[in-house]
């Protein structure tokens, strides 16, 4: 759709949004293999074995996914789960899309596209919200100081739909910037750091260095002025197949997902002790600092209608053709796990209830 936005620039090798959601039906074509030979082709399906393959993000919305990983916090539950690397954020929902994986914790955005383009993929808990951030250089203190200027992101990312409507609460456009996109968390925060980019927006704990590391830069927005308290950013979601075929291993994951929220909730420190290296390009210092601009939060019921609405954002960018149904989100089995697991859920700082 680059002829649309006249202003968006190429970058660092991403793809243009044309390429962006040819890719993601083609991911969607893929999967008209049969089931059963599916299964037969991808080692680590529900129907071979209880080991479950997932891609994921770089935010602090992937903290509970990454303890529940690191931890195997599932094997109790007789699930093995397992990540499967991805050189770039485009790859972690084009994996999951095309059926090379089985779950996900991704972008609401991310989601929202490969459902349009027809992958048989369901939202099954969240994850991670708010922590989405709009930071500027020195001198840009509104959106009108934006205009003309560049502003990084990835596509069909919450990272992208939050400038979108910081702008279009202005009067504002993507024609009236120039976007240009980058491939992975600590690229994007390297490129404001070093003055390549006017303006980025960045999760946590990427968008807490890079306001610690370029003096004199600003929050524009950090999404709750937009959306209010706890919106959503990253969310689990899973292959129908899986769903149909194995609930019980769906289930022991997002199981996991409520204890690790429960361990990061009780002892942070610990958490970012374990992941930050790994799993975060940061200091422990700026991750302690962002932890608390960015909680692990399953139980996003709440976000439901938040999350729907938000596919006009991205019909309006190029990415989705049609409204998503409510049928995308299924928290069924999620219900499930929190009525056997009452004391547990009851416990957590952060849900819906």
């Amino acid at each position: 759709m680059c002829n649309r936005h006249c202003n968006l620039e190429h970058d660092f090798g991403a793809p243009s949004r044309r390429e962006f959601i040819k890719g993601a039906s083609a991911a969607g074509a893929s999967l008209a293999v049969p089931i059963g030979m599916a299964a037969s082709l991808l080692p680590g399906t529900a129907a071979a074995a209880t080991t479950i393959k997932a891609t994921h993000g770089t935010g602090l919305c992937n903290l509970a996914f990454f303890l529940a990983e690191k931890r195997g916090m599932a094997k109790a539950d007789g699930v093995d789960l397992k990540f499967v690397v991805t050189p770039t954020n485009a790859d972690i929902a084009t994996l999951f899309g095309a059926g090379q994986v089985d779950m996900s914790v991704l972008p609401y955005s991310n989601f929202l596209t490969l459902y349009d383009a027809g992958a048989p993929v369901k939202i099954v808990a969240g994850a991670g919200v708010e922590g989405c951030i709009l930071i500027a250089r020195e001198g840009i203190k509104s959106a009108a100081d934006l205009r003309g200027k560049s502003i990084g992101t990835f596509q069909a990312d919450t990272l992208e739909v939050l400038p979108y409507d910081y702008l279009k609460k202005s009067n504002m456009s993507f024609k009236d910037v120039k976007v240009r996109y980058f491939n992975t968390s600590p690229e994007l925060a390297q490129a404001f750091i070093a003055g390549a980019v006017d303006a980025i927006c960045h999760i946590e704990p990427y968008a807490t260095k890079c306001l610690e590391e370029r003096k004199g830069s600003t929050i524009l927005t950090d999404g709750k002025d937009l959306y209010g308290n706890l919106y959503s950013d990253c969310v689990l979601a899973a292959r129908t197949p899986l769903i149909e075929k194995n609930p019980k291993a769906v289930k022991a994951i997002i199981k996991a997902m409520f204890q690790a929220q429960a361990e990061v909730e009780r002892d942070v420190d610990a958490a970012l002790r374990e992941t930050v290296g790994s799993y975060y390009k940061t200091s422990f210092e700026a991750a302690k600092l962002a932890a608390s601009k960015q909680p692990v939060m399953v139980d996003q019921r709440r976000n439901t209608q938040f999350i729907l609405d938000r596919a006009q954002s991205m019909r309006e960018l190029g990415y989705v053709r049609k409204p998503v149904p409510r049928a995308a989100i299924d928290w069924s089995l999620m219900d499930q796990v929190i009525a056997e697991n009452k004391a547990l859920c009851d416990s957590l700082k952060f849900k819906s209830a």
